[in-house]
């Protein structure tokens, strides 16, 4: 016997289990290799959601079936008494939702997410499952397109109360040298399946020439490929055709002087503000946190720079952009002085040993960005005049050393993606041992910007799903307001 199913509904309806039915399955060789790899929680980073497999026959002879009637309310755990005889075991799982229904079948031996197959026709809902092999753990979010995720949340939700996923050196995915890329997947493909939060390292090319715009994509000191220099102009563009294309959206945009030369912050700004972000139908610079109708199809400025003397005069002596700019360096947790930033950017992972204290504080940042109830205006009477008051909880899932292969950026994300995958499904916002209903009074939660490494690779877009699948809470407290 292994461990009785947990399934958490991460989803803003009751959902019920009314039929499962299962027969211990014999797998093949190459099915027991990949249970093997199924069985290891750090295979999530090697899988991706797939759709759900078309629906099987009626259940053979062998099978038993079960009805039960097993109700697990809006972000809640319920531990059943389904208990698989062996990991291999497949289980039909018939979940009904107001009166529809979904089928699961589980584990498949190709990946940890799956679709859920619909039995009703034109289903209003629709379910993604992560099964946990290893935990006996079974989570259901609703699915979600990823392109164009912000359409379902209302204009006046404050921008910093969502769930967001972001990349670190988000254009870094060309041929380049160890530690400098980051990313398996281009930035447009990033923005396709749900990434809102682009960082992004520059370097002015002519900081003495006001006429020049050149900033060049840097990571720290080195360009960011080797095949050529690359360039923010090119890397805007791109944003901007994906924002044209889905005008429901936002990309928030924190930018960073780095590079080799003399530049100065106050240069960068002055060629920001002249030749990029002037134009205020592309981008939000106000210095304070904004309501997402405000920023629809524009990019928000988050500076980790200082400003020349003009820009600190705009918006009424306020400054330009928000401000992030005194940033803490390899901090597990700090805020910004502004007040509108606080950071987990802990990166100095020296040894492989050291990947499970990283793990850690990036737990304990998800864990502050879920205990907030941000303020909704038209649910608790604020005008949107006033700015939100939460702050963006920025949490970086990224760390690297140079001199150690272990610990380059895709070594540190094979572990550090799938484990936070992991906390999201089974502990994120939840009450160990509580009530159902003080577990969904925890907070909204929020997991904040999460910015990872290498997500997308192979086609593993779970942990992004699953950031998305966060925003579900504050959408219920929209719904019912």
């Amino acid at each position: 016997m292994f461990l009785p199913l947990t399934i958490r509904n991460l989803t803003s309806r009751p959902v019920e289990l009314i039929k499962y039915e299962y027969n211990a399955i014999t797998p093949s060789l190459s099915q027991a290799g990949m249970t093997s790899i199924t069985h290891n929680v750090t295979s999530l980073f090697r899988n991706f959601t797939t759709a759900a497999a078309p629906p099987v026959a009626e259940p053979a002879t062998t099978f038993v079936q079960q009805d039960v009637a097993i109700r697990i309310e809006p972000f809640a755990s319920l531990r059943t008494d389904i208990e698989p005889q062996k990991p291999t075991e497949t289980l039909h799982l018939t979940f009904e939702t107001e009166g529809e229904k979904h089928r699961l079948d589980t584990p498949t031996f190709s990946t940890n997410s799956t679709m859920l197959n619909p039995l009703t026709e034109n289903p209003r809902f629709k379910y993604t499952a992560v099964h946990l092999l290893e935990h006996s753990h079974l989570t259901l979010y609703s699915s979600t397109n990823l392109t164009s995720w912000m359409r379902s949340l209302k204009d006046d939700t404050p921008l910093s109360a969502l769930s967001i996923p972001g990349t670190h050196n988000s254009p870094t995915c060309h041929r380049a040298l160890p530690s400098v890329r980051c990313q398996a997947t281009s930035p447009p493909e990033q923005l396709d399946n749900g990434v809102r939060f682009f960082d992004i390292r520059v370097q002015p090319e002519s900081p003495l020439d006001p006429s020049k715009d050149g900033l060049i994509l840097v990571h720290g000191v080195f360009p960011i490929s080797l095949t050529g220099t690359k360039y923010l102009r090119d890397l805007l563009v791109e944003v901007y055709t994906f924002l044209d294309r889905n005008p429901s959206e936002t990309v928030i945009m924190s930018l960073k002087r780095e590079g080799t030369g003399e530049a100065t912050d106050a240069q960068l700004s002055r060629i920001l503000r002249d030749h990029y972000a002037g134009d205020p139908n592309r981008w939000f610079t106000a210095p304070r946190i904004p309501y997402l109708g405000e920023t629809r199809g524009k990019i928000v400025l988050i500076r980790r720079f200082g400003l020349n003397e003009s820009l600190k005069q705009e918006w009424g002596g306020a400054g330009w952009g928000i401000d992030a700019e005194n940033w803490a360096d390899n901090t597990p947790n700090a805020t910004c002085p502004s007040g509108d930033v606080c950071v987990q950017d802990f990166y100095e992972v020296l040894e492989t040993v050291n990947i499970e204290k990283k793990i850690q504080y990036s737990q304990d940042h998800l864990d502050r960005a879920a205990r907030c109830v941000c303020t909704l205006p038209e649910h608790d009477g604020v005008s949107v005049d006033q700015p939100p008051k939460q702050p963006f909880f920025i949490n970086f899932l990224t760390a690297s050393n140079f001199w150690k292969v272990g610990c380059w950026p895709e070594k540190i994300a094979t572990k550090l993606n799938p484990a936070i995958v992991d906390f999201l499904c089974r502990k994120h916002n939840e009450t160990d041992g509580a009530a159902p209903d003080e577990a969904r009074a925890a907070g909204d939660g929020s997991t904040g910007i999460v910015v990872c490494d290498w997500v997308g690779y192979k086609g593993n877009w779970d942990l992004v799903r699953c950031i998305v699948g966060m925003n579900a809470k504050l959408e219920m407290r929209e719904r019912d307001a």
